[in-house]
């Protein structure tokens, strides 16, 4: 399954189980210095950023490759919904025509074919940016248990690659998020779209995960990059 076509299955439930995501929202916005009023938010999901801003704006652009999401994200005059993939310089050409005075990705760029390229093409924009980047670091007990690679860069060679095209801030973060049952963790990584979609393990394979999975939480590592000028 495509990790777009994940996160719209469950884009109805997703405010109950995107958690993690609305803290690394928080972070991102309680670090700004000044309040952009042309906004663009890069995998925007169902708006949760934007709801999140406490400021007045002029324009809020939020790009999503998942129809169910946008979808769900807020509309008004302010804000302007498009369907695009990141992964596409196609998606930049066209936001050329806007001025952004601020970009935010928060939990979304991880998923980039090539994150090289996607910085290349931010960096295009001539913006400030925030961007929090989930790393190989998350559900590393996890992937250690299920005998799992990971899917996600680790936070150093993600950290050398946007060093190339940002001044910037460079901060890692762990998280734990707890469950009362590993059921209840394993319905949580289904839903929130964490997984990207990730099905590797037969039921027998995973019924035996569960049983020696050894914690009662999930661990997240992000890295959160942030312009010197905000």
């Amino acid at each position: 399954m495509k990790i777009s076509s994940e996160f719209s299955k469950y884009a109805s439930g997703y405010n109950t189980y995107n958690i993690i995501q609305k803290k690394v929202i928080d972070k991102l916005l309680r670090k700004l210095t000044m309040h952009p009023k042309n906004i663009l938010d890069l995998g925007c999901g169902n708006g949760a950023l934007v709801q999140a801003i406490d400021w007045e704006y002029k324009h809020f652009v939020g790009v999503d490759f998942a129809h169910g999401m946008l979808d769900l994200h807020p509309k008004s005059e302010k804000i302007e919904c498009i369907n695009g993939d990141f992964n596409k310089k196609e998606l930049f050409d066209n936001l050329y025509s806007h001025k952004f005075e601020h970009i935010f990705s928060a939990s979304a760029l991880q998923w980039a074919s090539n994150l090289d390229e996607v910085f290349v093409n931010i960096k295009s924009l001539n913006a400030p940016v925030s961007l929090a980047i989930f790393t190989s670091g998350t559900f590393k007990t996890l992937n250690k248990t299920a005998k799992l690679e990971p899917l996600l860069k680790d936070a150093s060679s993600i950290k050398k690659l946007a060093e190339k095209y940002f001044d910037a801030y460079f901060e890692v973060m762990q998280y734990k998020l707890e469950f009362d049952s590993v059921r209840e963790m394993f319905r949580y990584i289904k839903k929130s779209g964490v997984s990207g979609g990730r099905k590797v393990l037969d039921y027998k394979q995973t019924k035996k995960l569960m049983k020696e999975y050894p914690l009662t939480y999930l661990e997240f590592e992000i890295v959160f990059i942030r312009s010197f000028t905000q």
